[in-house]
């Protein structure tokens, strides 16, 4: 009776980018990155505090446009909320609590559904 189980590998299994087991990948070939979040149409608005030292921010997550065009939605966003932001793997991050001032913005402004996510 011989049963062969993998114990170790010196296979690389995981992804050069992000690090993550290549089944949890969400790295394209070309190495541009996949947009995160469900894949429904939704856009949602949500709250985080996690890894920022109790700083909140709020997340855009599921918006269907290009990288140009994220870039240029965040410009607007943080015009609006006269605060700083960033783009971090298709997330749009905006410093500080603005959901209540984004949400009705980007209902006008999207042809997609928006809601707001989280507690």
């Amino acid at each position: 009776m011989s049963t062969s189980r993998l114990v170790y590998s010196t296979a690389n299994n995981t992804c050069n980018r992000c690090r993550k087991p290549l089944k949890q990948c969400r790295c394209t070939p070309e190495g541009q990155l996949k947009s995160v979040g469900p894949q429904d149409g939704i856009v949602r608005i949500r709250r985080e505090t996690k890894g920022r030292k109790g700083k909140g921010v709020t997340l855009i997550i599921g918006v269907a446009m290009d990288e140009a065009g994220l870039k240029q939605l965040a410009k607007q966003l943080k015009t609006l909320c006269g605060s700083g932001g960033s783009i971090k793997e298709g997330v749009i991050e905006l410093q500080g609590d603005h959901r209540e001032q984004i949400h009705p913005w980007l209902e006008q402004h999207l042809e997609q559904k928006v809601k707001l996510a989280g507690g």
